[in-house]
């Protein structure tokens, strides 16, 4: 519909310039030719089109901006002014044109998905290659992607690297490297070498399916980009017939009412509105951000109020193995194992966090279980090498072995009070351990809440289904003003429902029950890039690189175009009301006046042409490259492990023989003098200086640096504290090297926190 009807528009432009055209000729060449009936003739279409819609917007008891040149152009024709009549209808035809082009502005910005959609996978069975149709691929099918092809499904990477470029997905050009076992989203294109990968969802469920839908959606949507235009029209078009009517009434001479008609036309509302919003819809495309219409950009530019769901918008909605928890005489890396072999099977993402723990750690290839269930939210079960192996929650494991030990529920009380997730695993009816995971803050969360604050967003308010405490642990700490814990999917909508009489409402989300909430927001938004479908079809904002900082980059390229919109506008009627009253005062005729508005016109375009350029705090080049960031990250990747293990050997101090945390603690000395010391040296004396100068200022990384002299510190004390350790140790001496551990691992799980946000915001 929207094709058709700007077809028709252009059409209608056709006309009225064909006759400007000879009439043109005419005035150079002198030649004999009926050109006024023909001007005449070419202002009717446009009359009929003005006609009904000024027909509908009475109906709808509003006055729209057109009655203007409805009343010009029938006012022309009466008075046998047919240029003037002419001039107006190009004007008109013109600016529906630019209107149609706005309202699908978004869609033909994300269309190009289209062309790109991938209708066949190659399948591997038996050793042997097989091109299938897309629709053939199943859950847990083994795929081969070639340089060059697009990923057909959501899946996990079986090979050791892969080298991506997601610019459809997420709109950043440079592609990306990723390791074993991590996801896979369908649309990304192979830029590297051929690879192996694990479909885990259908071509329907997969993330590029999802981002299509939007696409459709977005071209169903009327976006009501005259809005702006409307409101001013409100008081202008009043004024506009008042002084023709008055100019008329003092001079008898209806040209003059003429006059003021013609240069009264409101075409710079007509074309500066649409083309500031086109501008704004295409900056925000071109970061990854879908903007479903023109009216959410207005709305993004008023925005006050802010909701954030918690679980996947400030989070990551990713979990990550924090620690694996298991019974004195238990071997870590043989729990991990099982648990992955088995959950290579699961979509889940608690299942992919304990597959990419494996790989980091070099466990080796995983076994491949049979005969694998799995309950929705409890858990799954399946053979594995000739044990039967089971995992998942407390009460989903403990209800298929003989009884639950003390050991199990002392450790399931501590993780709650902490609002840990916890993954049981048990091996022929045996209870082998649990794998603590969390879901990791975004990098990106507090810099984003601090850019929207700047923005104007006067409130931030986080909604969660979590305990208050857990939740209140995270908003108050990266600046949230109002934490509402508890909640259902109703209750967000309550919030949603009372906080829009208070003003003008975002609502950021990216789950099932995110929908009824996102759809009452005045804008809602929502992750795109691994949100429920229903959130996204829900929400007039998709982020489809799932980046909350790109939110805040949307409402600063919605307010700069407003900005523009309304100087342009205000700007044209302000040189239109100029001309209106040198029309009054019968200093400019018609004709001489349609000419002049129309210089209006491209000065009011010219100016609104502006909104193409980002706003200043966005146009710098990027200060780090996306391979570097990506190579500091991978960096503080590998130790992670380390990390990890320091944790566990704090809580293990007083339980372990002298000998055992002997071996333990000296294994400890050994990664952290060859591992981690080192690439604290590196980046204090390399990378920092480097920061420093694209940072400015006189020392940025003050604060940074005073990290590292702590952590270099407590490294030393650590070191002292083993050379020391008496046989047998003291209550005391354990205590004081158990609390050395506690805070090296607290200073290091904060030091590499700075720096992941600091290389996040710097790329």
């Amino acid at each position: 519909m929207g094709k058709k009807q700007s077809l028709i528009h252009a059409v209608l432009l056709l006309p009225p310039v064909f006759a400007l055209l000879l009439w043109s000729v005419q005035q150079v060449r002198d030649i004999a030719l009926p050109v006024t009936g023909l001007l005449l003739l070419s202002a009717i279409p446009a009359l009929l089109m003005l006609l009904s819609e000024a027909v509908s917007a009475l109906r709808r008891k509003t006055l729209g901006v057109d009655l203007l040149a409805l009343l010009a152009i029938g006012g022309a024709m009466w008075l046998d002014q047919a240029l003037t009549a002419a001039i107006i209808a190009a004007m008109a035809a013109t600016g529906r044109w630019l209107d149609d082009y706005a309202a699908g502005h978004a869609e033909r910005e994300m269309s190009s998905l289209l062309a790109k959609a991938p209708r066949h996978a190659n399948r591997l069975e038996g050793g042997q290659q097989q091109r299938v149709p897309l629709d053939a691929v199943q859950p847990g099918d083994c795929l081969l992607v070639k340089a060059g092809e697009v990923i057909p499904v959501d899946g996990r990477l079986d090979d050791a690297l892969a080298v991506l470029d997601e610019s459809t997905l997420t709109g950043e050009a440079v592609p990306v490297t990723v390791h074993a076992a991590a996801l896979l989203r369908s649309g990304s294109l192979n830029a590297g070498d051929a690879f192996r990968m694990t479909a885990t969802a259908t071509a329907a469920s997969s993330t590029f399916s999802g981002i299509v839908r939007m696409v459709e959606q977005v071209g169903r949507a009327k976006a009501p980009v005259m809005r702006l235009a409307d409101r001013y029209a409100f008081w202008f078009i009043p004024l506009a017939l008042l002084l023709a009517g008055g100019a008329w009434l003092v001079s008898g001479d209806v040209l003059r009412a003429l006059a003021v008609l013609v240069v009264a036309t409101p075409c710079p509302l007509l074309l500066a509105v649409p083309v500031a919003m086109i501008s704004g819809i295409s900056q925000c495309a071109g970061r990854g951000v879908l903007v479903k219409s023109s009216e959410v950009l207005e709305a993004l530019a008023r925005a006050t109020l802010l909701f954030f769901d918690k679980t996947g918008t400030l989070t990551g909605g990713k979990a990550r193995l924090v620690a694996i928890h298991v019974p004195d005489g238990a071997a870590t890396d043989d729990v991990l194992r099982l648990a992955a072999a088995l959950d290579q099977m699961s979509n889940h993402v608690m299942a992919t966090a304990v597959v990419q723990a494996a790989h980091e750690r070099g466990l080796g290839k995983l076994p491949l279980p049979t005969a694998v269930n799995e309950v929705a939210g409890a858990g799954l079960s399946g053979e594995l090498e000739g044990r039967r192996v089971v995992l998942g929650s407390l009460a989903y494991v403990s209800s298929q072995l003989p009884s639950l030990s003390p050991w199990a529920q002392s450790l399931q009380a501590r993780l709650d009070m902490e609002g840990a997730s916890v993954v049981y695993v048990a091996c022929d009816g045996v209870l082998l351990g649990a794998l603590e995971l969390a879901d990791r803050l975004r990098l990106e969360t507090p810099r984003a809440l601090r850019m929207l604050k700047r923005c104007g967003v006067s409130h931030i308010a986080m909604l969660s289904g979590d305990r208050q405490d857990v939740a209140e642990a995270i908003g108050h700490g990266i600046g949230v003003d109002e934490v509402f814990a508890g909640l259902q999917p109703q209750d967000k909508l309550a919030h949603i429902h009372q906080a829009r009489a208070r003003g003008v409402t975002l609502m950021v989300g990216d789950g099932v029950n995110d929908a009824p909430a996102l759809r009452a927001a005045d804008v809602g938004v929502a992750m795109g890039a691994q949100g429920a479908a229903a959130a996204a079809e829900s929400a007039g904002v998709v982020l489809l690189n799932d980046r909350l900082d790109r939110l805040a980059e949307t409402v600063m390229v919605a307010q700069r175009s407003m900005a523009i919109a309304r100087q342009s506008a205000v700007a044209g009627m302000g040189l239109s009301l100029l001309a209106m009253l040198a029309a009054a005062l019968g200093w400019l005729p018609p004709v001489y006046g349609a000419v002049l508005q129309e210089l209006i016109d491209v000065a009011v375009i010219v100016n609104a042409l502006r909104a193409l350029s980002p706003p200043a705090g966005l146009g710098q080049q990027q200060k780090l490259t996306v391979e570097t960031v990506a190579q500091l990250n991978e960096e503080h990747a590998l130790l992670n492990p380390l990390l990890q293990q320091l944790a566990a050997l704090a809580r293990a101090v007083p339980q372990l023989e002298h000998s055992q945390l002997r071996a333990e603690l000296d294994q400890l000395q050994t990664l952290l003098h060859e591992r981690l010391l080192p690439h604290e040296q590196k980046e204090e004396g390399q990378l920092y200086p480097a920061m420093a100068r694209l940072l400015g200022g006189e020392d940025p990384l003050a604060a940074l640096s005073r990290s590292h002299q702590e952590i270099f510190r407590q490294s030393r004390r650590l070191t002292m504290q083993i050379e020391a350790l008496p046989v047998p140790a003291s209550p005391l001496e354990l205590q004081e090297l158990q609390r050395t551990l506690y805070s090296l691992d607290t200073i290091l799980q904060l030091h590499f926190a700075q720096e992941d946000e600091l290389y996040q915001s710097m790329s």
